[in-house]
């Protein structure tokens, strides 16, 4: 018990000096636990969308696993007509019936990028079967 005051003074001009000049190491221990928390919330977040990408690989609807196929063959058949038919056409349209119009033009640009992507993914895929750490469906 303090009989003179003085360890209640002391007290409260500790917490005013503290309002004012806080300490540099408590200061830093609550930015540790602030970025600590941001992290975990980052981590949970990236273990809840692995989860949700685990059941959507598990799915035998259409819709839901057949994506990335049709994504495949819609760039396949526009790569093919832009590359083969398209050519083609336009020749025999123009040697055979004297056709001089035009004929539709695919951007292939954006499609070549979606399609080596997805050369890309199958290749590691042939790999991850290869080597054996393919994982179970």
């Amino acid at each position: 018990m303090d009989i003179t005051g003085i360890g209640a003074i002391a007290t409260a001009a500790k917490g005013i000096v503290d309002k004012f000049w806080p300490d540099k190491t408590e200061l830093e221990k609550a930015k540790l636990a602030i970025s600590m928390q941001e992290t975990m919330n980052e981590f949970n977040l990236g273990m809840g969308q692995i989860d949700i990408n685990k059941i959507d690989a598990t799915s035998t609807n259409w819709f839901i696993a057949g994506w990335r196929p049709a994504v495949g063959w819609i760039c396949a058949i526009s790569l093919a007509y832009a590359a083969i038919l398209e050519p083609i056409l336009r020749f025999m349209a123009k040697v055979i019936f004297s056709y001089a119009g035009a004929f539709p033009v695919i951007d292939t640009a954006l499609t070549l990028q979606i399609l080596l992507g997805l050369l890309g993914l199958a290749g590691l895929r042939t790999f991850e079967k290869k080597t054996g750490t393919e994982s179970a469906r």
